[in-house]
């Protein structure tokens, strides 16, 4: 059933406004709620996250939440990037690709359902699995109680942390990073901490 509250999001003024307003109608024809969840519109089983619709400058997409469990022997689903552990994205920029592929996403709905219902979860990769950067070995060999604020963080707030840091190329991007948070990091917060 469609959710009135969230209908903006499908009456916006994009490119890809038929193109989510399909997606729409197939997420709907599963029988999931309608939600809207980090502004976007979001497709529930008994209050578990399925399904998020999206749309981006080059493509729209469904975001299937634990889409790493689900079965692509056709190599439809896209890991947006290696940090992305659990889900997945099916990608459209052709309204006829939706319509052609209609069975396909239905199937992969129904079976994030049944993988939903069934319990099962994405082992996540532990804290300690994450790459230091070089930078950041040698601030905190010269900063141990940087190195023992950091330790001392949740492990979520320590992968935010190893994730920022190592994202950029350039070494002094990376120096800089660090010396912006280093307040942050000893005062027990994380990155998006306030």
């Amino acid at each position: 059933m469609m959710n009135p509250s969230i209908a903006f999001y499908f009456e916006k003024q994009s490119p890809w406004q038929k193109h989510v307003n399909l997606l729409r109608k197939i997420v709907l024809s599963t029988g999931l709620e309608e939600t809207l969840k980090w502004g976007h519109p979001c497709y529930t089983e008994k209050g578990r996250n399925i399904v998020l619709i999206h749309d981006f400058k080059n493509y729209c997409a469904l975001l299937f939440f634990k889409g790493a469990l689900l079965e692509d022997k056709e190599g439809l689903l896209i890991r947006q990037s290696d940090q992305v552990q659990a889900a997945r994205q099916m990608r459209f920029t052709e309204l006829k690709t939706i319509k052609n592929n209609q069975a396909a996403i239905k199937a992969f709905i129904y079976e994030a359902i049944a993988v939903e219902q069934s319990g099962l979860t994405v082992p996540k990769k532990k804290t300690e699995e994450y790459p230091v950067p070089e930078v950041l070995k040698a601030v905190f060999k010269k900063e141990p109680k940087l190195h023992q604020a950091f330790k001392a963080l949740t492990p979520g707030r320590q992968r935010g942390y190893l994730l920022y840091f190592a994202a950029p190329k350039q070494e002094k991007t990376i120096i800089s990073r660090i010396e912006k948070y280093k307040p942050h990091i000893l005062a027990g917060k994380g990155l998006n901490d306030l």
